[in-house]
């Protein structure tokens, strides 16, 4: 129908006001015109081709189809006109002739033949969808977005599937994975995998059992990198990274907010700042280290290793490399927020731990000083089991420093009492009580612990072996001086620097092996630094890591650095651990299937000899490994690893997935057997800005 008013008109189909178009596809069979005013009935055919064909109408594609239909079959079909008085639109008052122009014949080819959908037409469309969604994915955020949800995707099945984890990880080691491993969530920058507090909280309180290492099993974890915080950057370098380092590469207040006024830390400006304070000590560790000066030779190279309980940001372990006194502090992850990794973003030494249901992953008669500030370790509960550790772990001869409560404490008396109960039960001589610091010194022999004390407490006997400590259950037992063979009580062993050179006495069915090694690793580490162009030194380095360190020849030929190394004794080798301290060095127990107790980027060089002997094809994999040496490497931090070429080929590959970039070097040429050295660097990447 084609209603006409006031110089215009528009079709309608008989069956309502639907559009031209619709109308057509509805296969139109009746055309009727309608008109405003009257329209003579004489003149309906000239009148009809000149407004129905001569007229543009509102829709030109479809007006100009219907015309040449029209004109094609003018000839062919009769027209029939039938005129009635019908209202057009809403004007239901105006009287008006509907003229019906029924086009009369078999079929239509207009209402018959709609157009279809041909081949090509199915080509093109989907061709042209195809670039649309290119150009959105190229030029959007929306690209991003998708790509950072299908990583999250496949972490989160990698995780959840271990055959899915593990046929990652086999591509990965055949370098068939072409493509670098994914980062992990923005969320995950401090994460550690054995210490997270959501999987941890879920364990037993007793003991502090469940602020202790508590590590999934490999194929539970996602296969990930790390990525950095957003605004990290390259760490201070040491000696200033003492006094201050970057907010950004931290960005945690809670401490500064909390212990700022004690003189742990305080932000200022892109800076957290340390003025060497503590809770015991807020006029600085200084002053705090020349009281306790007044008690223990802290001079002239009688004491050399120290552990430092429950540190805060280690503002004492770091004042006391001042006086020769190398200190590992540690702490346990907390509600203090990362006090160990401020520590380690400082440059001091420290790592993660809790004394809780375990022994301290060192062995027998370790430290020369032992110190607590404040770091409310109940020495006296569960049967004294917590001093009886600490006791285990000092040598004999040593220092035993106790500040805070519950020394001499208001309201805490009867701790008070039992305390000194204990240290007399362990025969420990009492060398000073000032104000709220206690000092022991711990005896030599082993005959004073006597059969009547209030603790009950009993020598081990000689099943107890004295340095196994990788999860080895705290015993209630004393552990025997003598047990530890050879001369190892202070004033026995050299001062040092010379007790890093001399052959440790516990070392001595070893004698010819400790010495060749001695000279082997000063002959390496020279060509490290001559032939490799490895600096070793501050601003490029300051906290290093030896993965599998045996005697510690490669930290000893690096002593008369600034730097300070990590010694790790893999907990499944000769247990040489007692050695290194011995030595003045220091380190830990470990298994390296396991991820290690510190924060991410807490390491600038990290060295290994033999990576493949740190693994076991039953239980962890070298891409299990070279991840977890990835999340504890700062970024532009370096790795050397020792190995034969075929080793060296596979960790090559591997090292593209961790996105390092790598070149493998021949070895010293003093050097006998296969061993070639690959050096790797770790570049500073960034994730996505709509991933955080």
């Amino acid at each position: 129908m084609v209603c006409w008013r006031q110089g215009h008109y528009r079709l309608f189909s008989n069956t309502g006001g639907v559009s031209a178009s619709a109308a057509v596809a509805a296969s139109i069979r009746t055309i009727v015109v309608r008109f405003a005013d009257a329209v003579p009935a004489a003149d309906t055919a000239a009148y009809r081709d000149r407004m129905f064909y001569r007229r543009q109408p509102q829709n030109a594609a479809f007006g100009r189809g219907v015309r040449r239909n029209f004109l094609r079959q003018r000839n062919e079909q009769e027209l029939t006109l039938a005129a009635a008085v019908v209202t057009c639109g809403n004007q239901t008052n105006s009287p008006i002739i509907d003229y019906s122009l029924t086009l009369e014949g078999s079929e239509n080819k207009l209402s018959r033949n709609p157009r279809q959908w041909r081949l090509v037409d199915i080509i093109t469309a989907a061709f042209f969808a195809v670039v649309l969604l290119f150009f959105i994915l190229l030029f959007t955020p929306l690209r991003d977005s998708m790509a950072a949800s299908g990583r999250q995707t496949l972490l989160i099945s990698t995780a959840s599937d271990p055959r899915q984890r593990q046929r990652l990880v086999t591509l990965v080691e055949s370098g068939h994975h072409l493509q670098p491993i994914e980062y992990c969530p923005a969320d995950a920058v401090a994460h550690m995998p054995c210490e997270d507090p959501k999987r941890n909280s879920q364990l037993s309180r007793e003991m502090n059992f469940y602020r202790e290492r508590h590590c999934p099993l490999p194929e539970e974890t996602p296969l990930c990198l790390i990525p950095p915080p957003n605004g990290y950057k390259i760490s201070v370098p040491w000696p200033e990274s003492l006094h201050k380092i970057w907010h950004a590469n931290m960005p945690y207040n809670k401490i500064a907010d909390r212990k700022g006024h004690q003189g742990w830390m305080k932000r200022e400006g892109e800076y957290f700042i340390f003025p060497g304070g503590g809770t015991m000590f807020p006029g600085g560790a200084g002053q705090y280290i020349e009281k306790l000066s007044q008690y223990i030779p802290l001079k002239g190279g009688t004491l050399r290793t120290a552990l430092d309980m429950g540190c805060g940001v280690a503002s004492f372990g770091g004042t006391l490399l001042s006086q020769g006194i190398l200190a590992l502090s540690f702490a346990p992850r907390d509600s203090h927020k990362s006090q160990i990794q401020f520590a380690l973003e400082r440059g001091v030494p420290a790592f993660v731990a809790m004394l809780g249901t375990r022994r301290l992953p060192f062995p027998a008669s370790s430290f020369d000083l032992m110190h607590c500030s404040r770091c409310l370790i109940p020495f006296t509960a569960y049967n004294a089991t917590y001093f009886v550790e600490v006791d285990r772990l000092l040598r004999p001869g040593g220092y035993l420093v106790i500040s805070g409560p519950p020394v001499q404490w208001p309201k805490q008396d009867k701790e008070w009492a039992d305390l000194q109960a204990v240290a007399r039960a362990l025969c420990y001589e009492l060398i000073a009580v000032d104000g709220n610091t206690v000092i022991w010194k711990k005896p030599v022999g082993d005959s004073c612990l006597s059969s009547q004390n209030e603790f009950g407490l009993e020598l081990c006997d000689e099943s107890v072996p004295p340095s196994d400590a990788w999860y080895y259950k705290l015993k209630k037992c004393v552990t025997r001086p003598s047990s530890v063979k050879g001369e190892i009580a202070l004033g026995t062993i050299p001062k040092w620097p010379e007790r890093l050179s001399k052959v440790p006495s516990r070392a001595i069915v070893m004698k010819n092996g400790f010495e060749a090694d001695a000279r082997r690793w000063a002959r390496r580490v020279a060509y490290y630094r001559d032939s490799l162009n490895l600096e070793l030194k501050p601003p490029a380095v300051r906290n290093i890591m030896d993965m599998n360190a045996l005697f510690g020849g490669f930290a000893a030929a690096l002593a008369s650095d600034p730097v300070w190394v990590m010694n790790v004794i893999p907990s499944r080798k000769q247990l040489t651990l007692d050695v290194i301290y011995d030595r003045g060095l220091i380190g830990v127990y470990h298994d390296w299937c396991e991820p290690f107790s510190t924060y991410p980027r807490t390491y600038d060089f990290i060295h290994l000899s033999g990576i493949e002997s740190l693994t076991s094809k039953s239980r962890c994999s070298l891409v299990d490994l070279m991840v977890e040496m990835d999340r504890i490497l700062r970024p532009e931090g370096k790795v050397l690893i020792r190995d034969t070429p075929e080793v060296l080929d596979k960790v090559a590959r591997m090292a593209h997935a961790v996105r390092w970039s790598s070149s493998i070097h021949d070895k010293e040429p003093e050097s006998h057997g296969r061993e070639k050295i690959l050096v790797a660097t770790k570049p500073l990447w960034r994730m996505p800005s709509n991933s955080h």
